[in-house]
């Protein structure tokens, strides 16, 4: 990502001072000063949400929501683990209130304890498909930019973003499921162990080779001293 905006801003950099030089530093100011805004503001919104996240943890709405959509985690991610289940309800939670820096610690939380599921794969791949969907009530980061940026209706994506999202975790799900069905599931993972042997079988083979070369070298040399010794006599 820092390649990526190095090479925008670098070309970006150079035009703006060769074709308006008197206008390179003004602009670049004014650029830095309204990023530091932007940070601001978005911190600012940030500080509300994760303290409204904190406040329901504490006050325990955070387990009774996780306990409530437990029956649709269960069948979600395919497990019985309550600790994993209550993680990925947290996750789902907090990004459903637009708060991705509080579902980050959740998230990996999760990943880690789907990990002991019984289809660990599957239930892996259906929290990455959830998340990266990213069902939110209110996209406040894009709202925030949009006030900031002087929107005349900034709420006026919140409906279009809703069944945007809603549409890529459906499909998002749907291929994790198809993926996932036994069949092709076995496929996979007899694939990946296949691979695995043969990674293990790699050096062994390298090393027979290498013996295999050291022997024949070995005979080579002594078929060789034999005939020289045989001239000599």
């Amino acid at each position: 990502m820092n390649v990526l905006f190095l090479l925008l801003f670098v070309p970006a950099a150079a035009l703006t001072a060769l074709r308006a030089p008197d206008e390179f530093l003004p602009a670049l100011l004014a650029g830095a000063g309204k990023a530091v805004t932007l940070c601001l503001t978005l911190a600012a919104v940030y500080a509300v949400w994760m303290g409204f996240m904190q406040v329901a943890q504490d006050a325990g709405a955070v387990r009774l929501l996780s306990r409530g959509m437990r029956p649709l985690t269960r069948r979600l991610f395919k497990t019985d683990d309550p600790a994993a289940l209550d993680a990925a309800a947290l996750c789902m939670t907090a990004n459903f209130l637009g708060m991705g820096s509080a579902a980050t610690p959740a998230g990996l939380n999760a990943m880690r304890l789907l990990g002991r599921a019984e289809r660990p794969g599957y239930a892996r791949a259906m929290l990455f498909a959830v998340n990266c969907a990213g069902v939110q009530l209110l996209p406040t980061t894009a709202l925030a930019v949009r006030m900031q940026a002087g929107s005349a209706a900034p709420y006026d994506v919140v409906l279009p973003a809703l069944l945007a999202e809603c549409a890529a975790l459906l499909v998002g799900a749907a291929l994790v499921w198809l993926f996932y069905l036994p069949p092709l599931e076995a496929l996979a993972r007899n694939a990946t162990r296949k691979r695995g042997n043969e990674r293990a079988q790699g050096p062994a083979r390298g090393e027979k080779g290498r013996q295999s070369g050291a022997r024949r070298l070995l005979r080579k040399n002594g078929r060789g001293a034999k005939r020289r010794t045989k001239r000599c006599r």
